[in-house]
C-alpha cells in the first residue's frame, strides 16, 4: 500500500479511537494567541481538520468561517456531524486548489508530517498563495528528522518529516514571516509550533506633482 493509501486507510480505521485522546494534545494557548490576532468573522482553512473536535468546534464557537479538508472520508463524516457549522471537503492537503487569497489564517495540527516530506515546500507555497495579505498561519511540524511507518491506534501510519531548522526555513521560503515557535511536549510527544504571518503588501505611492509647474 503506498504511503498516502496508508494514510487515508489508517485514519478510516482509527478516527472513533484518536478522537477520544486526541485532548492528549493541549493547543489552547497557540489557539488563543492566534484569535487574538485575527478580525471577527475571519475566514479560516484547517488541513488535516480530523473529527472536527476540539479545534474547529473552538473556532466556529468563536464566530469564525472554518474550511476543513482532511484525506480520510471517516474523518469528514465525523467532522460533519460534530461541527455542522463549519465547511468540510475530502482532499489531500498536497493537491488544495483555493483561490488565492481565500483566507485569512491556515491551521493544521498534527498532519503536515503524513505527506512526504519533499512535498512540503511545495505544500507551504500553495497556503502561501491562499492566505490573504497580512494572514496568518499556525502549523505544527515535526521537532526531528524522520521517515518511516510506525504503529497509530491499531493502524499502519505513515510520517515523513525534518528537523526544526528545514521546517523552519520551508516555511520561511515560501514567504511567511515567523513571529514565534517553540518546541511543544504535551502529550509525551514534541513537535514543532510556529505561527507566521504573509506580509502586507506594500501601497504603490503616487506620483508627486509641482503645483507651480505652468500646464
Amino acid at each position: 500500500m503506498e504511503n498516502k493509501e496508508l494514510v487515508r486507510h489508517g485514519y478510516n480505521n482509527c478516527a472513533q479511537n484518536y478522537l477520544k485522546h486526541r485532548d492528549l494534545f493541549q493547543n489552547q494557548k497557540y489557539i488563543d494567541d492566534l484569535i487574538d490576532r485575527l478580525e471577527p468573522n475571519s475566514k479560516i482553512l484547517d488541513i488535516g481538520c480530523g473529527a472536527g473536535i476540539p479545534i474547529d468546534k473552538y473556532l466556529v464557537e468563536k464566530g469564525f468561517q472554518v474550511t476543513g479538508i482532511d484525506l480520510s472520508s471517516e474523518q469528514i463524516r465525523l467532522a460533519k456531524e460534530n461541527v455542522s457549522q463549519a465547511e468540510y471537503h475530502i482532499q489531500d492537503m498536497s493537491e488544495i486548489d483555493f483561490p488565492d487569497n481565500s483566507f485569512d489564517c491556515v491551521i493544521s495540527f498534527y498532519a503536515i508530517f503524513h505527506v512526504k516530506r519533499e512535498e512540503h515546500q511545495q505544500l507551504f507555497d500553495r497556503l502561501f498563495a491562499s492566505v490573504k495579505d497580512g494572514g496568518y498561519l499556525l502549523v505544527t511540524m515535526g521537532a526531528g528528522e524522520w521517515e518511516g511507518v510506525e504503529d497509530f491506534f491499531g493502524s499502519e501510519m505513515f510520517w515523513s518529516h525534518f528537523g526544526v531548522e528545514k521546517n523552519l526555513e520551508i516555511i520561511q521560503n515560501s514567504g511567511f514571516q515567523i513571529i514565534h515557535q517553540e518546541i511543544d511536549q504535551s502529550g509525551n510527544e514534541k513537535h514543532l509550533v510556529s505561527l507566521a504571518q504573509k506580509p502586507q503588501k506594500r501601497k504603490a505611492s503616487l506620483p508627486s506633482f509641482d503645483t507651480n509647474q505652468e500646464i
